[in-house]
């Protein structure tokens, strides 16, 4: 039963993270910065990537990632008519990963697992950045994210400043940004070994209903105030062992 309930926990972050209602920005400055670009080939895709922030319009999310994400990155690797998404996240002392493979057509990246979505890139002044704009369809809701990934571990504020106006463009909430200073997965301390725990087989074995369970939470009267609460305590038995 424990178990279940931290698998059911881990699940809702790794949701959360890979997905409050923001202002516009005026249209005339919108259109140079919401424009996709073209993606030809998956050359430039391919290596490492450090998570520098987010907005989702998922309920709560910012506060849940502000709480327990300390940092995240993700490794794409060409595979065979498609890329692979290893994305590693720093909770709780401990190391998630997911990996996700998307297939690229007409500057699109879409996937399947472990729910539909699909993802543009975005014009961005960074010279070393990518602008993800993501869809996601869960619990029968499609839901946005805006994400910003460098190479390096920290952006310029001009770079924060030109993302903060892309989200606010596409009318979603102020971006949650993550801290580098926590350290990254794998944690390359050598005093200290980092719990790593791969969570690809969990997420696409779940069946479509325990996604709408998730939307149906998120989305009820308080419905955060409950997950808070579920998280709360699996953190408090996460502690004791």
């Amino acid at each position: 039963m424990w178990r279940a309930i931290m698998n059911f926990i881990h699940v809702a972050l790794a949701v959360l993270s890979l997905l409050s209602i923001g202002q516009s920005a005026p249209v005339s400055s919108c259109e140079s910065l919401i424009k996709p670009i073209e993606i030809n080939g998956t050359e430039k895709l391919l290596g490492n990537w450090t998570y520098i922030g987010e907005s989702t319009n998922i309920l709560g999310s910012k506060l849940l990632m502000k709480m327990f994400v300390e940092s995240a990155r993700v490794k794409i690797t060409a595979a065979e008519d498609a890329i692979n998404a290893l994305m590693s996240q720093k909770m709780f002392g401990r190391c998630f990963t997911l990996t996700t493979k998307m297939i690229l057509e007409n500057s699109t990246l879409s996937f399947v697992q472990p729910f539909n979505g699909s993802e543009v890139l975005l014009t961005t002044g960074c010279p070393d950045c990518l602008a993800n704009y993501i869809k996601y369809d869960i619990g029968g809701r499609t839901y946005s994210s805006l994400q910003l990934l460098s190479r390096r571990n920290k952006v310029t504020a001009a770079e924060l400043e030109e993302f903060t106006k892309q989200v606010e463009c596409l009318n979603l909430p102020a971006p949650a940004f993550l801290d580098p200073e926590k350290g990254f997965c794998p944690d390359e301390s050598q005093s200290q070994e980092t719990e790593v725990i791969d969570l690809t087989n969990l997420m696409n074995d779940l069946g479509s209903d325990v996604f709408s369970h998730f939307d149906r939470i998120v989305n009820s009267e308080g419905g955060m105030q409950a997950l808070f609460k579920m998280i709360s305590n699996g953190l408090a038995g996460l502690k004791e062992n």
